[in-house]
């Protein structure tokens, strides 16, 4: 296995592996190591079937559903990410941590292109043990203890849920979830703190009032995506990009309209934030 940079902030490209074949133990302790090492991996040219995919996703860590979208026939715990022609919203169209608003978010995300659009659909990442480190030592103290609250009823982010809820919602799914965890984390593998906050889900910090909260918020939600702290890849056919989302943020960016744009995401069982 050979593991190319692309950016100074995190990501990397992983080549030399055939996922379909299947990993050795040894392997997949390597691609795991990658991870925690650059927060976010590609690995292009897998040309997997579902069992596959899952396969991968099973060494990795353990998949667990998506609450708002029902799986594929057969495979509850494969999701379709998808954009179609006819539509403007993307999913998931906006900075974020995967489903920060359950009690334990996941570990981690993988998204399979299937089909992607001629141009654009690129997907940014953030860095976000860079974005705490950077914070000065007066901030990081008054950080350290205070409690984020978040919920999946942000007006920003469900819009851009509402095109797949409408056509592969899961029918018993609630309408809305909350949970509040550290706005500093500790990544339970590293040691290394990382901020946990997001524009998507963030609603408020536990024991403020709302207007007292919003414009440390604010810094934060504009401090923690500085391009510095981000990497943009790139999709080609058949690439899986898999992200640590205890320590990053991702942003699928919408300039492909008119174009489909499908991928397979599977998610990893987390545990809760500390």
């Amino acid at each position: 296995m050979e593991i190319r940079k692309i950016a100074g902030a995190l990501g990397a490209e992983l080549s030399g592996l055939d996922l379909a074949q299947g990993l050795s133990a040894a392997q997949a302790a390597d691609v795991r190591q990658a991870l925690l090492d650059h927060l976010v991996i590609f690995i292009k040219d897998q040309r997997l079937t579902p069992d596959q995919y899952l396969a991968f996703a099973n060494a990795m860590g353990e998949p667990v559903e998506y609450p708002f979208v029902r799986g594929l026939d057969g495979y509850p715990h494969i999701i379709e990410v998808k954009k179609l022609e006819h539509e403007t919203s993307n999913f998931g169209g906006i900075w974020h941590s995967d489903t920060t608003y359950l009690q334990e978010p996941p570990m981690g995300s993988m998204l399979l292109s299937r089909e992607i659009p001629p141009y654009g659909g690129d997907t940014l990442f953030a860095n976000q043990y860079l974005a705490y480190e950077s914070l000065s030592d007066t901030l990081r103290g008054l950080l350290d203890g205070l409690v984020g609250i978040s919920s999946s009823a942000q007006a920003d982010v469900s819009k851009t849920r509402e095109d797949r809820i409408r056509t592969d919602g899961r029918d018993a799914a609630p309408t809305e979830y909350t949970a509040e965890h550290p706005i500093v984390r500790t990544h339970p593998e590293t040691g290394r703190k990382a901020l946990y906050v997001n524009v998507a889900h963030t609603v408020g910090i536990k024991g403020m009032r709302r207007e007292e909260s919003a414009p440390l918020l604010q810094f934060l939600f504009s401090h923690q995506v500085k391009p510095e702290f981000t990497c943009r890849f790139r999709w080609t056919p058949d690439t899986i990009a898999f992200w640590d989302n205890r320590c990053t943020q991702h942003n699928p960016v919408n300039d492909y309209h008119g174009h489909r744009r499908i991928m397979h995401r599977i998610t990893l069982k987390g545990d809760r934030p500390a």
